[in-house]
């Protein structure tokens, strides 16, 4: 464990509050999150997840050590929605051949989207139709210890074997059964019984079973992947709001009565929901937004958006919270990262470490809007001349949270750095020997160039500073 990081506090969803976290094992801490159902391009809110979990990636890849930690973010290939968009797109094809073109176009683009957003590649990314056999050998030992049957084609994990099943989401046995639609749900023991393994058709992807031919269920997925890569127990077990019930409700559900374990993870953590300019994200409403639209069309807010600026205004607001994706949020955040790039421009980050006080506030269950204040007091301070110690110090901990130093400052390739910085040097020279003609000249040549100036003075001494950026 590296030394000179507070611990680590985390919100357990599980318990409902803030824990101090300690690791089963300090030599491999290992975190698992639900990654996307590749039948589509990744939206906004997939992007969230994964800049979150990647953030906590990096956090215990600093305490503990790049080489102890394990995380797993799995890719569900096998899903009824995969199925339809193959029929659609290749009518023609083999559905399985199908398929096979549908989730590795996806697949490639979300690893593309991702890494766009900053997001380092996870320890693994297993593939759901590569752990078919892991499935079924829990659904065996599920069947085997009396928490699965067989009706009506199907298996079936049986609710009631499970004496505290609901405790994430601390949902009642009363809860499942309001609305249950009785004749469609007849085969079952109890109408929230879940299915493990589903026969499929001719014209339906499928796999030898002791069952029959046919397919997973959703959960038992990540049931199988989470312990073939982390064990029966490990550390964190990460995803959206929106998968605490069923999805997870379920996969501790499978997992824990296939091993007879007390837990399938030690803490749960869950990111709040994503709206966009004020209302719920929708195809209908026509503000649904995937992260390959925002990188490179102009299809929301009239311009293209860097990776770096969207990972930033998903961050800006605390994971747990909902969070109102504008095109304000995002200029707000592009405005905040180039004012950081300027002051860490030409500047290195190798051999030093992040700031020990954005550190801090991390370690408080990932408070990233501390960390911001935080690093803009570094900015602050190496912007005011603050000596390569300052300026490389910020450098660091920028790339560790994500972040490169100039992403933004290259953006136009019509952008001289250099000649800019070199330009407003000689206006404040300018302006400290009362040349204001010459100063007024130079901002109106920069303004041709499409460099918009912005004046400000350092509360404590007085000295007049300037920042630049690309007019949109």
């Amino acid at each position: 464990m590296t030394s000179g990081i507070p611990q680590l506090s985390l919100y357990n969803t599980l318990t409902r509050k803030k824990e101090a976290f300690v690791p089963i094992d300090a030599g491999n801490v290992r975190v698992y999150a639900c990654g996307p159902t590749v039948y589509d391009f990744a939206h906004i809110g997939n992007g969230r997840m994964a800049i979150v979990f990647d953030l906590l990636f990096r956090l215990l890849r600093q305490v503990y050590g790049a080489d102890h930690v394990t995380y797993v973010r799995n890719i569900t290939d096998v899903d009824d929605k995969i199925n339809a968009r193959a029929a659609r797109d290749f009518p023609g094809l083999d559905l399985n051949e199908a398929i096979r073109k549908v989730t590795e176009k996806t697949a490639a683009q979300y690893q593309s989207d991702v890494t766009a957003l900053g997001c380092l590649e996870p320890t693994v990314q297993p593939r759901a139709t590569d752990n078919i056999e892991g499935m079924q050998s829990l659904i065996t030992a599920l069947i085997s210890r009396s928490h699965a049957y067989e009706a009506n084609g199907e298996v079936l994990f049986e609710v009631g074997s499970m004496p505290d099943y609901g405790k994430l989401s601390g949902r009642n046995p009363e809860d499942n059964l309001a609305g249950a639609r009785v004749a469609v749900d007849a085969h079952k023991k109890n109408p929230a019984d879940f299915v493990l393994w589903k026969q499929s058709s001719a014209d339906e992807p499928g796999w030898d079973s002791p069952w029959g031919r046919g397919r997973p269920g959703w959960h038992i997925e990540c049931s199988a992947m989470s312990e073939r890569y982390l064990g029966q127990l490990f550390d964190i077990h990460g995803g959206g709001l929106d998968l605490i019930f069923p999805h997870h409700e379920n996969e501790i559900a499978q997992s824990r009565c296939a091993h007879g374990t007390h837990a399938m993870a030690n803490v749960w953590m869950h990111n709040g929901f994503l709206q966009v300019e004020g209302e719920k994200m929708s195809k209908s409403v026509g503000n649904f937004f995937t992260i390959a639209q925002l990188l490179e069309t102009e299809d929301f807010g009239g311009r293209k958006w860097a990776g770096e600026v969207l990972r930033l205004a998903m961050l800006m607001t605390h994971y747990r919270e909902p969070i109102d994706f504008t095109v304000r949020r995002l200029e707000e955040a592009e405005g905040k990262l180039r004012s950081w790039q300027q002051a860490a421009v030409g500047y290195s980050d190798a051999d030093h470490e992040p700031d020990a006080s954005v550190m801090a506030e991390l370690a408080d269950d990932l408070s990233f809007h501390r960390a911001s204040v935080a690093l803009d007091v570094i900015a602050r301070k190496a912007g005011r001349d603050g000596g390569e110690q300052a300026r490389n110090c910020l450098a660091a901990t920028l790339a560790f949270l994500g972040f490169s130093s100039d992403s933004l400052l290259a953006v136009d390739d019509s952008a001289d750095t250099a000649g800019i910085h070199a330009a407003i040097a000689e206006r404040l020279a300018a302006f400290a020997n009362k040349d204001f003609a010459t100063a007024d000249r130079i901002r109106a040549e920069l303004a041709e160039q499409g460099i918009a100036l912005m004046d400000s003075k350092d509360p404590q001494t007085g000295e007049r500073r300037t920042k630049w950026e690309i007019k949109r």
